[in-house]
């Protein structure tokens, strides 16, 4: 893998979610892994529009494109624009309602 990547370059295949997934609409992700630290992956990941479920593992992510909102099981709910970190931990129970196809590098 090159040194440099050009995330606005990059091309990260989508594949429907899984039906049991699925909230509403019909979203798709997927993700490139780009390298590892250690123990640590560092990718991009990809989600178009549309609500899903998904149990999170220990992750930080800045949001390079897209918008989205995310609900823990707590009811805690952020919203993640261009420029956010958010940061996730392992076991939480999320619902993301991705409003424009949201694009972000991970850390996890």
């Amino acid at each position: 893998m090159s040194r440099v990547v050009r995330l606005a370059d990059l091309d990260v295949p989508v594949e429907p979610l899984p039906e049991a997934d699925v909230v509403d609409g019909a979203p798709s992700a997927g993700s490139v892994a780009l390298a590892t630290i250690g123990e640590v992956e560092v990718g991009v990941w990809r989600m178009t529009r549309g609500v899903a479920t998904d149990v999170e593992v220990d992750e930080a992510f800045v949001v390079l494109s897209g918008r989205a909102s995310i609900r823990f099981a707590d009811g805690e709910t952020v919203e993640a624009s261009p420029g956010d970190l958010v940061t996730l931990h392992a076991g939480e129970r999320t619902e993301w309602t991705v409003h424009e196809t949201l694009t972000k590098v991970y850390v996890a």
